[in-house]
């Protein structure tokens, strides 16, 4: 294990008795928002990485890091019992306020290091189930939830065979990944075959984690689809509202652009938030946030997976912005052991738009970042792409190069002013 002070001279701690533990988050701005709003909660912010150098790539992300970081711990994030000893040498427990984190990975990892640290957190079997998209499946079936007809496939053949049964297309995909990493939407035997030997021949994660030996064969659900936002809090689920969803083009489930809270009429987000409610019950899901992504199919709704944490892309400023809503610092006030404030106030409708390379080589030049300044009501920029730049068209949310946010005084007027704005940015690519 490794400590790293990021003091500066003139910058002073948080007090140590208010320690607050991040383990690994979003890369940027979105994973440095909880960060922030812990800060200003007065805590002390440990955070605790295999590698610090993913957030530090270039010397505008290292003290945009440090700037809301006091100490960084190096340690084996995948195992929670490296994780407690980690912060065992590094703080009393009595300091310790709570242990968070923003990426599905380390759900579990969080959960069980929150339960042997007498923390506030989610109960560790229901954060692998909520991981595992195998066991969730297996739950939310046995609990008569709608699902996707689906099976766990063990070699080519088999995923042959079952893609024949199930029906073409299907889609396969890994059981712990995330960000739509390795999913894909496959028309022909041939295409399941590749796919399978994709996913199955990297045994690791993202992030490094062992995978399910195997993947999922799944129906592919023909309809569009949205994400339930919920807490948890002792005993009682509270709706914070249901997020419309855009998705790329397949064979990849790349999201395009989100708007909350939804323009559906509210029959529909009923059904879908039901079953969303329905699912993390049928997890056994009991405390925190909750990211529950669901499709409306002409028989009715059904689940594609739950993410027991914030919810990623823009949808935590979407919220933020159309509700008055900082779900960052509410679900920290909840992991810290207090009650959280999760008034809702009308405000309006937000719409983020997420940018896509247009096709796959080496950036050129990026046009018209500075004509977004003219669009009325947009709120934030966040590009990340620049000259030199490998890109590819997106085939899972990594290859995003960036999103924008604008609001209106409905959704007509929020997504207008999103289109307009994404459509001013041009990428040559060669």
């Amino acid at each position: 294990m490794t400590i790293q002070n990021t003091e500066r001279a003139g910058v002073p701690h948080n007090s140590k008795q208010h320690v607050f533990a991040v383990i690994e988050s979003f890369m940027g701005a979105l994973g440095r928002t909880p960060l922030h709003a812990a800060r200003a909660q007065g805590l002390h912010i440990a955070f605790v990485t295999r590698d610090v150098s993913r957030y530090t790539p270039n010397r505008q992300a290292r003290e945009a890091f440090e700037s809301c970081v006091d100490d960084v711990i190096e340690a084996d994030v995948h195992d929670s019992a490296a994780v407690v000893t980690a912060l065992d040498q590094a703080y009393e427990r009595s300091d310790l306020r709570g242990v968070y984190t923003t990426l599905d990975h380390y759900v579990p990892v969080v959960a069980e290091a929150a339960r042997t640290l007498g923390l506030p957190g989610l109960n560790p079997t229901a954060a692998y189930a909520c991981r595992n998209k195998l066991q969730t499946r297996r739950a939310a079936e046995a609990d008569g939830v709608g699902v996707p007809a689906w099976a766990w496939v063990r070699s080519e053949e088999e995923a042959v065979t079952t893609a024949e049964r199930i029906g073409l297309p299907c889609v396969v995909k890994p059981m712990t990944d995330g960000g739509s990493l390795d999913v894909k939407l496959c028309r022909t035997a041939e295409e399941v075959a590749a796919q399978y030997h994709s996913i199955a021949s990297v045994p690791t994660d993202y992030f490094g984690g062992q995978r399910i030996p195997g993947a999922l064969v799944e129906e592919y659900l023909v309809g569009f689809e949205v994400s339930v936002e919920c807490f948890t809090f002792r005993g009682e689920r509270t709706l914070i509202g249901v997020t419309d969803k855009g998705l790329g083009a397949h064979p990849y489930f790349v999201e395009a652009g989100e708007v909350f809270p939804s323009l559906l009429p509210q029959s529909v987000q009923k059904e879908l938030v039901s079953t969303a409610f329905a699912a993390l019950d049928a997890v056994g899901h009991d405390f925190g946030c909750a990211h529950v992504e669901v499709r409306m199919t002409a028989s009715g709704p059904k689940l594609i997976e739950i993410n027991a944490r914030m919810p990623g892309g823009q949808i935590t400023r979407l919220i933020r912005e159309s509700t008055g809503l900082h779900l960052q610092r509410e679900q920290i006030r909840m992991h810290t052991g207090e009650e959280p404030d999760l008034t809702l106030r009308p405000l309006g409708v937000a719409a983020a738009r997420f940018l896509f390379a247009p096709r796959s080589g080496t950036v050129r030049a990026v046009h018209g970042t500075d004509l977004l300044g003219r669009i009325p009501g947009v709120v934030e920029v966040d590009l990340h792409v620049a000259p030199g730049d490998e890109v590819r068209i997106p085939e899972n949310s990594v290859d995003l190069l960036g999103s924008i946010v604008a609001c209106g005084q409905n959704g007509g007027e929020a997504l207008q002013r999103a289109d307009a704005a994404i459509g001013q940015i041009g990428i040559e690519v060669e």
